[in-house]
């Protein structure tokens, strides 16, 4: 170690050490190189090369690193060192200390995992489906092999996945199974008329041929279906607890099916038009005919009357397309105005006329709410929109905001949470 090497060090070739460098060996070897170069007989204040390998077993500790690691540290500091008592009497040198790290051993990252990237403009607080990519909240980003044209998505309870449902094509529709450890999706169903998911991924209800069928969901696996006959055009288009909503055929209206009763689904209610979601006491938000032709009116629905209105609002002038979601806390809904602008409305007290607010771009698709209570939405230009009350009630108007690696004419499809589950549940 009389200066620095050119042919073989471990800056321009292969090391030369063949086997690593206990704390000891290191110690003494600094200490030589130190009592070498230091030229001067006086007694030293200070032991430089003991307050160097202090400060480097501090660092080491830190940052709980190797051996190696630790004379790393420590060559930087006695390269410095050296240099400012040569300066006072040594033979001007500055000597380099130089170790090479054992043969078979490189620097390597923490055990692999799924990659963590940044979204771009937009990091979302729920997952984001851009095409065939999903990027978690998280920020796990999977390329999902063999998904396409995915309209819904929502995830599954317990964090084990997520469901996924294809837009409506000449050959039907398609669910799949996304499981969270990784493996490729899976298709559960296939040529399905229409498919819906319960809010917390549990259940699945699907149109197949004459029949709407309902089934459990456990590990990817639809368990225990139950068949009802039903008119044709009339499909599922969610859940009330258990039971399944279905949307009858023209102005037919909604129906509720008790699938663990079995038998045929209750009469339809001909005036509800939409349900947007289901408040924590269990009643529905829905939208219903007015007396007046042309008016809807926003209502609580009790599922367990054949949804009965129960309180009924019609200041509020929502549009018939039905679009909308209600936030965990069933205080608020998100849906679409007759005016071009998304509308929050205040449910505190949806009787009479409800507050509601200007809310930003219209939703061209469903919108998920967070458990801290903030919507997110894409727009007609495939933009992700934020909306939060507090900020809305303030006088902000929401803009939608790009999404990194949109193809032209895609969306991106925001995915449903599973909700809280009841506080002492």
């Amino acid at each position: 170690m009389t200066g620095i090497r050119h042919d073989c060090d471990n800056r321009t070739g292969g090391p030369e050490r063949p086997l690593a460098v206990s704390d000891d060996e290191l110690e003494r070897a600094l200490r030589e190189t130190l009592s070498r170069r230091v030229a001067t007989s006086r007694p030293l204040p200070v032991d430089p090369a003991g307050e160097v390998l202090r400060r480097a077993r501090r660092t080491g500790r830190r940052r709980t690193l190797t051996g190696l690691a630790l004379a790393g540290v420590a060559t930087v500091f006695v390269t410095t060192g050296v240099a400012q008592f040569s300066a006072s009497g040594g033979d001007g040198g500055t000597p380099t200390v130089v170790l090479g790290d054992p043969p078979g051993l490189t620097p390597s990252p923490l055990a692999s995992g799924p990659p963590i990237t940044r979204f771009g403009p937009v990091r979302a607080e729920l997952d984001l489906l851009v095409g065939d990519r999903l990027d978690t909240s998280g920020g796990e980003r999977r390329q999902l092999t063999g998904v396409s044209g995915v309209e819904r998505a929502q995830r599954v309870h317990d964090r084990e996945g997520w469901l996924m449902t294809s837009a409506a094509t000449a050959a039907g529709r398609t669910l799949w199974w996304v499981p969270a450890n990784g493996t490729a999706p899976q298709v559960m169903l296939a040529a399905a008329e229409a498919v819906a998911i319960s809010p917390d991924g549990r259940q699945v209800a699907w149109r197949d041929g004459p029949e709407v069928i309902a089934a459990g969901v456990v590990a990817g696996q639809l368990i225990a279906p139950v068949r009802t006959p039903a008119p044709d055009g009339a499909v599922p288009v969610g859940f009330a607890g258990d039971a399944v909503l279905i949307q009858q055929p023209g102005e037919g209206g909604v129906s509720v099916w008790e699938r663990a009763l079995g038998g045929q689904p209750a009469p339809a209610n001909p005036d509800v038009r939409a349900v947007y979601g289901t408040r924590p006491d269990g009643r529905l938000v829905g939208l219903i005919t007015a007396d007046r032709p042309g008016q809807h009116c926003l209502a609580l629905l009790d599922p367990a009357r054949d949804l009965a209105p129960v309180r009924t609002g019609c200041g509020v002038k929502l549009a018939a397309d039905g679009l909308g979601g209600v936030s965990a806390d069933g205080r608020w809904l998100l849906a679409n105005g007759n005016a071009r602008s998304a509308l929050l409305v205040d449910l505190a007290d949806p009787g009479a006329s409800p507050a509601a607010h200007p809310a930003g771009p219209v939703l061209a698709g469903d919108v998920a709410w967070t458990h801290a209570g903030v919507a997110l939405h894409v727009d007609a230009t495939g933009g992700l929109v934020r909306v939060k009350p507090e900020r809305v009630l303030a006088g902000d108007r929401p803009t939608a905001s790009p999404v990194e690696g949109l193809a032209p004419g895609d969306r991106p499809v925001v995915v449903a949470d599973v909700p809280a589950a009841p506080e002492g549940a």
